[in-house]
């Protein structure tokens, strides 16, 4: 069963706290090695998919169901912060932040275009197919 808008902005806001505030509190710990790095990474991308949620669900309800999130400001804007609190914690972190991010949000577009894009196809009026002799 699909959240409504406000439901799912709660969940994505609390859901960012409670990422960021781990991420520092294990700060230490996920800077030790370099699989808990990466870790720390993963951590960043989902902290970016859920800033770019929390944003699309804010926009949604201010601005209407058909206001769809665009690459600048909004993907940006999540991208930064995201990338922000995983170099925080390491400078690697930070790095395969921002590109496991790039590779979410490659797959959440696709999702998205499968999902809400309904392409018609209407033949156009006066075309005929042309015969070859």
């Amino acid at each position: 069963m699909a959240a409504t808008t406000k439901t799912s902005l709660t969940v994505s806001i609390i859901s960012c706290l409670i990422l960021v505030s781990a991420m520092q509190m294990w700060k230490t710990w996920l800077a030790s090695s370099s699989q808990q790095t990466l870790l720390g990474g993963l951590l960043g991308s989902f902290l970016f998919t859920f800033i770019l949620t929390a944003i699309g669900n804010c926009e949604s309800m201010f601005f209407g169901k058909s206001y769809t999130v665009g690459v600048f400001p909004e993907v940006a804007f999540s991208l930064l912060l995201a990338v922000s609190a995983a170099a925080s914690v390491h400078r690697v972190a930070g790095t395969s932040s921002l590109l496991l991010s790039l590779l979410a949000l490659f797959y959440i577009n696709r999702y998205s275009q499968k999902v809400h894009v309904q392409v018609a196809v209407q033949p156009l009026p006066g075309s005929k197919k042309k015969k070859n002799n």
